[in-house]
């Protein structure tokens, strides 16, 4: 099932390109804002599901492209993200020593909506293609073997990250990563019984229509299962909490003003934003990948 807020935060489901409103449906849960329908539904899902179902399948709806989507999770209690855990298309030998970060719930934004670069001495805006995993039930220092079962679906995520702000000489993650509008997420959620293997999911972003992210989720140092646990075994997990899986790093390249950039992950259809920069900046458009083999050649 792929499930989505349209408009005016009203819940729906996706069926093929038509969105399908359900709010009659989900009017038993308690809610004073949007993440509360979804932390309902999340938490209610095997009594509302043959209904959600009956709907995408028999309902009439309107096309995709005739309403606004807004972000699938529109106020995730957390955003964790993981740090280096992908092997980097085999350039690194061995996993990197497992990490994470919080990014600020308040940075989410939707497909179809603006990432804005912020008046800071970045040297460089950055996208990163990410899965992402949505909590679907309570997790507290649970095991790889069963971490699956507390997960709820999967999302497009875009990890937006300013690079080279180092106050005090220290390398930020909060300068990097929680500024309004850096986490992008959408077009919907995905529920985990249509992933049978999250690792095995390509992962692709263009830039103005330019490939620039291209790997899959099998190229991850710690699958979708053992992140779940590590996280877990320090931070109480929710739902409707997102872990943002890590990426491979060897497709970042430039957000500049301007552009239009598109997340799609294996089913969970296309995520696409577009960048606005007041100052105006520019940057040589090109991966790291491209960056490293220029300045090989140049040596």
């Amino acid at each position: 099932m792929r499930f989505t807020f349209v408009d005016d935060f009203i819940p729906a489901v996706v069926s093929g390109d038509q969105v399908i409103e359900v709010a009659d449906l989900l009017e038993s849960i308690p809610r004073l804002r949007p993440q509360d329908w979804l932390n309902g539904l999340i938490t209610r899902f095997d009594e509302f599901r043959d209904q959600l179902e009956a709907a995408a399948r028999d309902r009439d709806g309107r096309p995709l492209s005739s309403v606004r989507i807004r972000p699938p999770v529109p106020q995730p209690g957390k955003i964790v993200c993981m740090a280096g855990n992908y092997m980097e298309s085999g350039t690194i030998p061995v996993a990197l020593d497992v990490d994470a970060f919080l990014k600020a719930p308040s940075s989410v934004i939707g497909s179809g909506d603006i990432v804005v670069l912020p008046d800071a001495p970045a040297g460089v805006f950055h996208h990163e293609a990410e899965l992402g995993v949505v909590i679907g039930k309570t997790a507290s220092r649970v095991t790889s073997a069963n971490a699956m079962d507390h997960v709820f679906g999967y999302l497009n995520f875009m990890d937006v990250s300013a690079r080279g702000i180092t106050p005090n000489g220290n390398n930020s993650f909060w300068w990097q990563k929680s500024w309004d509008t850096f986490g992008p997420i959408g077009p919907w959620i995905l529920t985990a019984d249509e992933v049978p293997d999250p690792q095995k999911l390509d992962i692709k972003l263009w830039s103005d229509g330019e490939l620039r992210h291209d790997f899959d989720t099998s190229d991850m140092a710690r699958p979708v299962s053992e992140v779940v646990e590590w996280v877990s075994n320090e931070v109480t997990l929710e739902p409707g909490d997102i872990i943002a899986t890590g990426t491979n790093h060897r497709g970042l390249g430039p957000m500049q003003d301007g552009e239009t950039v598109e997340l799609e992950v294996t089913g969970l259809g296309r995520l696409s934003v577009k960048v606005r920069d007041d100052q105006k900046r520019t940057w040589v458009r090109e991966t790291v990948a491209q960056q490293e083999e220029r300045e090989g050649a140049a040596h």
